[in-house]
């Protein structure tokens, strides 16, 4: 399945109170390795942005006049994703904001576009319980190089969550790849072994004579195993 890492920027925190998305970027992931397919866009949000979240992202109102407007980009996005395992980290406020902009456009929700729809943090809060699990601490922690990340940007932090979220799952690619390997019988272990030719030695007479003392002794003090099967084993030959 592709897997499709996916982030946004809006105007504001809260989809509710008619903030929109002004800069949405997704990348590729086909067998756990980024390929060169990406989809990226700057968004006219016809609102204004909440200082807060400017200073966050550090996209002006000014800077957006000229770009398109999300459902100019709706159908090349719907087809990026489409089938895809969605991944986002903070799902719930991405998935929020894309759905917010497909209900002012009248078509279904992401969920019915992509195929499953994954949350990193959640991932993540699994794994470290009680601890920073922001992008930054995650990038730390898995020694992933961050450092162009001064400013919330939609295209980078796409392409830093696919780095952390194969971090964080390699134990599972490890576990795949051992699943698949093909089972080695245990006869190959020992068919050099069984190929070679076996020599069978007898028990001398001395040997024998010692073997029955120890029997005669082991009788003395009790019930003897190995006479009462010897016997059971004899008779059964005389009567057959």
């Amino acid at each position: 399945m592709r897997q499709i890492f996916l982030d946004t920027e809006t105007t504001g925190l809260y989809h509710a109170q008619g903030h929109r998305v002004i800069e949405i970027a997704a990348v590729e992931v086909v067998n756990r390795r980024l390929t060169k397919q990406h989809f990226h866009y700057y968004l006219n949000p016809d609102r204004e942005i909440d200082q807060g979240a400017q200073e966050v992202h550090g996209i002006s109102l000014e800077f957006l006049q000229d770009k398109p407007r999300f459902p100019d980009i709706a159908k090349e996005l719907i087809e990026f994703i489409a089938d895809a395992e969605l991944i986002m980290h903070n799902a719930p406020f991405d998935v929020g904001f894309l759905n917010c902009e497909f209900g002012l456009m009248e078509h279904k929700p992401v969920e019915d576009v992509v195929a499953k729809v994954t949350d990193t943090l959640k991932i993540a809060k699994e794994m470290r319980p009680g601890q920073r699990n922001s992008l930054d601490a995650l990038c730390r922690h898995f020694g992933i190089d961050n450092s162009r990340r001064t400013l919330h940007g939609a295209l980078l932090d796409a392409e830093l969550l696919a780095d952390v979220y194969m971090a964080m799952t390699r134990g599972q690619d490890s576990l795949m790849i051992e699943l698949d390997k093909p089972h080695k019988k245990i006869d190959d272990d020992f068919s050099p072994l069984i190929k070679q030719p076996m020599h069978i030695k007898h028990a001398s007479q001395t040997e024998i004579e010692a073997h029955e003392a120890y029997l005669a002794s082991l009788a003395k003090s009790g019930d003897c195993l190995w006479r009462t099967l010897e016997t059971a084993t004899t008779t059964e030959k005389q009567e057959s």
